[in-house]
């Protein structure tokens, strides 16, 4: 049994893998001033309760761009799996050459995406990951990662709304029914929504023209699905992108 661990800014995902299938995946918040106990015990028991325990997690990998998060991450697989986990970072094999001035600077999440992706079309992409940033990677068609662009992610956006703007509400994420709304809320769900499919849709085309090509988009991340029908660029939704990344980096490195 596998153990992928893909820890972001704001979640952490996690997926248990038997040979080629995904036998569960869970999203849990994180914490950095958890103990190594309070992880342990919260990872142990989600593997307990998944019907899969009976089989014993024998290799664990983690992608993480949280550098203290690994404090509490290495220690708990050896505590609670009696394994010692393989990082995704520098000199690690992805079978993927990475044309950026600083290779080192490049997040692993970002690598893990075009490694899995190009795995799974086998042509030129780009990757869109919403998370707590939205990243834009552009894999060429001999799949080499070419770079990309961070820009803020729709919630720590919406976040700053509510908390600049004193007399607008909080509002729940969710799709309008117009975009010239007739009341406070639905106009600033039309704000976000919208305006954030269109920040999207304009990247992912300056990318394309630059590129000089029109390369396949794919999307993955906790709003894609809620975003990507609102844009015209995106062409398949595949939230399971970066677990998938992480087995095959795994692979690679066995």
């Amino acid at each position: 049994m596998l153990l992928v661990i893909d820890v972001g800014n704001t979640h952490t995902v996690l997926g248990l893998y038997d040979g080629d299938n995904l036998l569960h995946h869970w999203r849990i918040r994180t914490v950095v001033n958890h103990t190594v106990d309070e992880y342990g015990i919260r990872m142990l028991n989600l593997y307990k309760m998944s019907g899969a325990s009976s089989k014993p997690v024998e290799n664990i990998i983690i992608s993480c761009v949280v550098p203290t998060m690994l404090n509490i991450l290495e220690p708990l697989c050896e505590k609670y799996f009696n394994v010692k986990p393989l990082i995704v970072g520098p000199g690690i094999k992805t079978g993927m050459p990475i044309f950026y001035d600083n290779p080192r600077e490049v997040g692993a999440d970002r690598i893990v995406n075009a490694v899995a992706a190009y795995e799974k079309y086998k042509k030129e992409l780009i990757v869109v990951d919403f998370g707590t940033a939205t990243t834009f990677d552009y894999i060429s068609e001999k799949g080499e990662y070419m770079g990309g662009c961070i820009a803020p992610g729709i919630i720590i956006s919406s976040e700053a709304l509510f908390e600049r703007a004193s007399k607008l509400p909080r509002v729940e994420f969710g799709r309008p029914k117009s975009i010239i709304a007739k009341d406070t809320v639905s106009s600033m769900q039309a704000g976000i929504m919208f305006g954030y499919a269109g920040l999207v849709d304009g990247i992912v085309d300056r990318m394309k023209a630059e590129a000089k090509s029109n390369p396949y988009v794919v999307a993955t991340g906790g709003v894609a699905g809620i975003i990507a029908p609102e844009t015209k660029t995106i062409d398949v939704v595949d939230e399971m992108l970066t677990l998938e990344g992480l087995r095959i980096i795994y692979l690679r490195n066995s």
